[in-house]
């Protein structure tokens, strides 16, 4: 199972630091391919973790993504 934690800046100029899971995917680097190719498409969205709370992330909402498979750089 791969977890990842991305920092992601929104077209608004805000930023969050959410969690994503993937249970049947190993590889980080999977995942990291997957997000960017989800959130690429018109309708894409993710489902993640930010702290007990799911956020759900629409693509066209964001401008930018930092991936960091140990946690966010502070």
């Amino acid at each position: 199972m791969a977890n990842t934690v991305l920092r992601v800046r929104l077209i608004g100029g805000d930023r969050m630091d959410i969690t994503y899971d993937r249970s049947d995917i190993a590889d980080e680097d999977e995942v990291m391919e997957h997000v960017i190719s989800t959130l690429a498409q018109d309708s894409g969205m993710l489902r993640t973790q930010h702290g007990d709370r799911l956020v759900v992330l629409y693509g066209r909402g964001v401008a930018a993504i930092e991936f960091a498979p140990r946690g966010a750089v502070l």
